[in-house]
């Protein structure tokens, strides 16, 4: 397929006015890795040559993208489609669809865009996967990456399922219990995992993160405690409000929305990010509220403030297959791959304290991350599960 043809069926899948044909030409053109180079080189020139002029929030923006690359019917109208332009269009592809690694140059659109090659090296180290263990009322410990798909467990008077895409299910098989049982699913480092709870709300875990939950809600309220970091769906009962209790620190409260927790114990802050929906955060008699597109920071102190513009897509990522990191230093970036490569990160001489803006797919082996990062004079030593990060 030429660049012309290629432009014109991103036009039409843009403007929704693709055929069902052409979309899945589309789409298969650009996941075939033999085109990566291709759309690659076309798509970078587009964000070097264009300008955003976006009239959609950063949120809203998010919320399309995700959609459209996970091939779901998108919840917004053609208008606003219209106005998600080439380069958002070109940067989500270039981000969620392709192998390729990316090095953007201060914040903004001029880029090193290398094609990831992804082929082992000595001393590689291999990305995480889905992994996780879910530790039952009584005590009893289930692999869930080695369970096999069906019922894997009996929990007071529901069915616990592992469904066919991995993801794990609670199915009630009788009225409420007469007291409140409890599971906790926790990920270790390199794992991630996906939870549908009793109420219908889904549950993203990124790696090193846990939560504990009812199997079954009952009561006034739906209470869950997270730690780490997790992406919420929530399903909507205004007669039983949802509530997220991160780290003992603080409380979530919401309706019905969409957020991202990040909430890890070596990270400055905690920072709760609105995509959709309103929620309260509570820290003794600190209140905050947010609306989409804003975000919650929390730090030890027990100072609370509250982000405009949150960059939405630098907080999705991970739930999105990447590994993304905006105007952040190297011990930030290298906490992100301590946790998804579940390695051990050491510091020898003065490291630099610049920032970096880039990114890689989580598939991707480390050594990928590594090489664009060893071009702006950032040098590793690996060995085994430890990384030692040297001038």
């Amino acid at each position: 397929m030429d660049n012309k043809q290629l432009i014109k069926l991103l036009n039409l899948y843009m403007d929704k006015n693709s055929s069902e044909r052409e979309t899945l030409e589309l789409f298969d053109y650009i996941s075939d890795p033999e085109n990566a180079q291709q759309v690659t080189e076309l798509l970078g020139e587009k964000l070097n040559e264009q300008t955003e002029s976006n009239t959609l929030p950063a949120y809203k923006q998010q919320l399309i993208l995700n959609h459209i690359f996970e091939h779901k019917p998108l919840p917004v109208k053609k208008s606003e489609l219209r106005s998600l332009t080439w380069v958002k269009m070109a940067a989500a592809i270039l981000l969620f669809s392709l192998p390729v690694l990316y090095f953007l140059n201060n914040g903004r659109h001029k880029a090193n865009v290398l094609v990831a090659q992804n082929k082992p090296s000595q001393n590689d180290v291999k990305p995480g996967g889905d992994k996780a263990i879910l530790t039952l009322s009584d005590g009893s410990r289930i692999v869930l990456n080695s369970a096999r798909n069906g019922t894997i467990a009996q929990q007071g008077n529901a069915q616990i399922m592992k469904l066919a895409d991995g993801h794990i299910a609670y199915n009630k098989t009788s009225a409420n219990a007469a007291a409140p049982v409890y599971n906790t699913m926790t990920t270790p480092r390199g794992g991630k995992y996906d939870l549908l709870l009793s109420d219908g709300t889904k549950v993203w875990l990124n790696a090193a993160s846990s939560i504990t939950y009812p199997i079954a809600f009952t009561g006034t309220e739906r209470r869950v405690t997270i730690t780490g970091e997790a992406y919420f769906e929530v399903a909507k009962n205004k007669k039983m409000p949802f509530k997220v209790n991160v780290n003992g620190q603080e409380e979530v409260q919401v309706l019905g929305t969409h957020f991202n927790i990040m909430a890890y114990d070596d990270e400055a802050a905690v920072k709760t990010t609105l995509l959709e929906g309103s929620v309260k955060i509570v820290k003794n008699n600190i209140t905050g509220m947010l609306k989409p597109g804003q975000q919650a920071q929390l730090t030890a102190a027990g100072k609370l403030s509250i982000v405009d513009d949150a960059d939405i897509t630098e907080v999705m990522a991970w739930k999105n297959g990447q590994t993304l990191f905006v105007n952040q230093d190297i011990k930030s970036i290298m906490r992100q791959v301590s946790r998804w490569y579940d390695i051990d990160v050491q510091y020898q001489g003065d490291v630099p304290a610049r920032l970096f803006t880039g990114g890689i797919s989580r598939e991707s082996n480390l050594s990928v991350l590594l090489k664009i990062l060893e071009l702006n004079h950032i040098h590793f030593k690996v060995t085994d599960k430890n990384i030692i990060v040297t001038p």
